[in-house]
């Protein structure tokens, strides 16, 4: 069920819960840009199924997504880093699953898993081929060297999202934060991985597999 918890900022922000008061509360940090959209439901279906197997979740907006009161342009991977630390202390989270560009922002002091880290840098260069594609289609000629320039002095567009420059400074040296978790690999999952689709889809048997990896480790 949506419901919002106190958010570091102006407002408060909204959470998928599925709560019954359970020993293993996993708090679920997601993927970032298109990635956040292309996998949401997939996530989404993971709680369903980790509710049935006897484990709590929360999956948080970040600040400045989805339907986020905060301004994207606004955010940082410190803003992001805060907020989910914020979350977790709220629904007094147990474990951590983060997915994808998730493992740069997560709350590194708690158990659990990380799905598919990705490098910051990583994100970076496909959000900046994707604007160089963009001008090219148009006429207009930029590369990646200048664009980084601009964004690390003045904050950019890129992919409909309005970089800050710390965001984009930020990005350009993130590593995955985590310690320790365990990572997942697609292959543990199944079929290709979400996130490389065109448009936001959702593979059952995927969240499915998922969970089960959760739930059998977590109470290991």
């Amino acid at each position: 069920m949506p419901t919002t918890w106190p958010c570091p900022g102006p407002a408060d922000e909204l959470a998928v819960v599925l709560d019954r008061a359970r020993r293993v509360r996993l708090l679920i940090v997601p993927a970032l840009f298109e990635e956040m959209n292309r996998t949401r439901r997939m996530l989404v279906e993971t709680q369903r199924r980790l509710d049935a197997l006897g484990v709590d979740s929360m999956l948080p907006d970040l600040p400045g997504c989805n339907e986020s009161p905060q301004a994207f342009a606004a955010q940082s991977l410190g803003s992001w880093r805060d907020a989910m630390a914020a979350a977790a202390r709220h629904f007094a989270a147990t474990h951590v699953l983060a997915v994808r560009g998730g493992a740069l922002v997560f709350p590194t002091a708690l158990p659990g898993w990380v799905l598919e880290p990705q490098r910051g840098t990583s994100i970076l260069r496909q959000l900046l081929r994707a604007r160089i594609l963009a001008a090219k289609e148009a006429g207009r000629v930029e590369n990646t060297a200048d664009l980084l320039e601009q964004g690390r002095h003045q904050g950019l567009g890129l992919a409909g999202y309005q970089l800050s420059a710390a965001l984009v400074a930020g990005l350009d040296a993130a590593l995955p934060q985590d310690e320790g978790q365990r990572v997942i690999r697609q292959s543990e999952l199944g079929a290709g991985a979400l996130w490389l689709r065109s448009e936001p889809g959702e593979d059952p048997a995927q969240s499915a597999a998922l969970a089960r990896i959760i739930a059998a480790e977590a109470s290991a």
